[in-house]
């Protein structure tokens, strides 16, 4: 019986052998086929690595920089933009002051060079009124008044041609002035 129950099994014993045998020929496979796959891997390792090229921030961090950022230089900026709006407005007023300027010295220039185109007329009118001064001076002088009253009235004569002078000036101004205005007013 010990020898029945051998031979029994020793067919047993052979499929477990061709069994074993053909698995080891399939792990073999299997490990070529691993060692194959791998055996690239160390440059595969330097071509799949990642590279950081830009450092990633959370927007909750991006935001509290610009919140910081916008706190540390908004006065500065607010400062710097009131400054060049009143230089911008002071720059603005002597352009206008000039201007207005101009105009002024140029009505002036136009009433003189009209006085010049009817000088010839004018100089007659002023020579008669100097001498009509004068006339009223010598009566002045030879009648009731003395030296120190006729120099006097000279004085006062002189002084009444500058105001007139001043009168002339400061009209001229006026009108200037009130061109302005109106200019200003059309604008707006």
């Amino acid at each position: 019986m010990a020898y029945q129950s051998y031979q029994q099994r020793q067919p047993s014993y052979a499929s477990c052998v061709t069994s074993l045998r053909t698995s080891l020929s399939y792990l073999q496979s299997s490990v070529s086929t691993l060692d194959a796959g791998i055996s690239d891997f160390p440059r595969l390792t330097s071509l799949l690595k990642t590279v950081r090229h830009y450092e990633l921030i959370p927007q909750p961090t991006l935001a509290a920089a610009e919140a910081s950022l916008r706190d540390e230089i908004g006065p500065f900026i607010s400062l710097l933009l009131d400054r060049a709006e009143k230089n911008i407005d002071r720059q603005a007023r002597r352009i206008e002051t000039l201007k207005a300027r101009a105009e002024l010295n140029a009505g002036r220039l136009s009433h003189y060079t009209s006085e010049g185109a009817s000088s010839a007329q004018q100089e007659r009118q002023r020579r008669q009124q100097e001498r009509e001064r004068e006339k009223k001076l010598k009566a002045a002088r030879s009648g009731r008044l003395d030296g120190s009253a006729a120099l006097r009235a000279k004085v006062v004569a002189q002084r009444k041609e500058a105001l007139k002078y001043s009168v002339e000036r400061l009209e001229m101004e006026v009108q200037q002035k009130e061109r302005e205005l109106r200019k200003r007013l059309e604008r707006h």
